[in-house]
């Protein structure tokens, strides 16, 4: 073989590996990727309504015309979670991957720079990306989106090597499948409840340990002078001889305490109606109807909570309906419903909005302990 000959061949084989790396760099981002994706795309889908409540959170911090925004949230929020769940499918199965490859740069451009102005006006506490299940920082969310975008840059600079496996029509009927599979599942989880709840007012929580604040603990000492001698002293060994000038004092965390899971339930009595937190939460057994907005209620179940009422009464359980909507409302209510007058609570609607999503929803509790959550539609027909 002629030495030319050898160099075209070694140039060739060299090529081919080359061509070969780069395919597997491609295949690895866009892995990653699509399961990123669907993962994101996932968690919301399970709690739509978390993303709509979520993105209602954003616009009205971001006040002016944001707010006016706010009736299209829910539009946006399940648009966001197909077009994650799309992609996701489409990266991991390889389906246009060099048209997703655009679509994913930029979405992730859009994102990445809009993270950095959430971590640093912090509006926010949480991004919601992963939906309740896991909780990042906004910070967090940045430095993920950084890694991610990256990874996408990536993607698109090495698009050309990555081969369809998929004919046109397979490609479309699988974006198909997905767009209706995602679209069907969210609207059952609207009629009912998510399949999986990441909230700490989960079927089987103890809310009065959720709800339980344990104070840091710490040891003092104190710095006594006497004859010009300086020595510390605990309370146990606190010096009681005269002769002892106090000169100062310090104290030692000993033990960390533990913030409450749950911060925020707070449960006043409207109008006639004499209860507290505790009492709810130390109760045999009591029945809640989530309303958080009296507007927003699906009026059809209404009389479902006059049938309900008439239930725990006959058990000899109390009955309760929490709500963060206004006087006026309340009173507008009770003017229907006279017989449920007595039982109205007041408590803040993003809590209500936490505890069940559905508007009305139910929890019963027996002890403290959440026995049971439903949509109040999908019950007493």
């Amino acid at each position: 073989m002629k030495r030319t000959e050898f160099i075209d061949s070694f140039k060739r084989i060299l090529s081919q590996l080359n061509k070969k790396k780069y395919s597997v760099i491609a295949s690895v981002c866009r892995t990653l990727l699509g399961m990123v994706f669907i993962f994101s795309g996932a968690v919301k889908a399970i709690d739509p309504w978390g993303t709509v409540y979520k993105i209602e959170d954003y616009l009205r911090e971001f006040g002016s015309f944001f707010i006016e925004l706010m009736p299209m949230a829910e539009i946006a929020a399940w648009s966001l979670i197909i077009l994650e769940l799309l992609l996701g499918v489409c990266m991991l199965l390889n389906v246009r991957t060099r048209w997703t490859s655009w679509i994913t740069l930029v979405f992730y451009s859009i994102m990445t720079l809009l993270t950095l102005y959430i971590a640093r006006t912090n509006p926010v506490k949480d991004c919601g990306c992963f939906g309740d299940a896991i909780i990042l920082s906004n910070w967090q969310t940045f430095y993920k989106n950084v890694i991610l975008i990256v990874l996408a840059t990536v993607l698109f600079i090495l698009r050309k090597h990555v081969q369809p496996l998929w004919k046109g029509w397979v490609e479309l009927v699988i974006a198909i499948v997905v767009v209706v599979g995602a679209v069907s599942f969210m609207v059952w989880t609207k009629l009912h409840l998510p399949i999986m709840d990441f909230r700490p007012y989960k079927i089987g929580n103890h809310l009065p340990t959720l709800t339980k604040e344990v104070a840091d603990q710490y040891e003092w000492t104190f710095i006594l002078e006497k004859d010009g001698v300086r020595k510390s002293f605990t309370i146990d060994n606190y010096p009681t001889e005269a002769g002892w000038t106090f000169i100062d004092r310090d104290s030692i965390m000993t033990k960390k305490g533990i913030k409450p899971v749950i911060e925020d339930f707070v449960v006043t009595g409207f109008s006639d109606t004499e209860i507290s937190t505790n009492d709810i939460l130390e109760s045999n057994k009591v029945t809640l109807v989530i309303i958080y907005d009296m507007n927003k209620a699906d009026e059809k179940q209404f009389a479902k909570i006059e049938q309900l009422h008439k239930q725990c009464i006959q058990a000899n359980e109390s009955f309760y309906i929490l709500t963060g909507s206004t006087t006026n409302e309340i009173n507008d209510f009770i003017e229907q419903h006279p017989t449920l007058s007595k039982t109205f609570c007041v408590c803040d609607p993003v809590t209500l909005k936490t505890i069940v999503r559905a508007n009305p929803g139910v929890i019963v509790l027996q002890n403290g302990t959440i026995i049971d959550k439903y949509n109040l539609r999908n019950r007493y027909n």
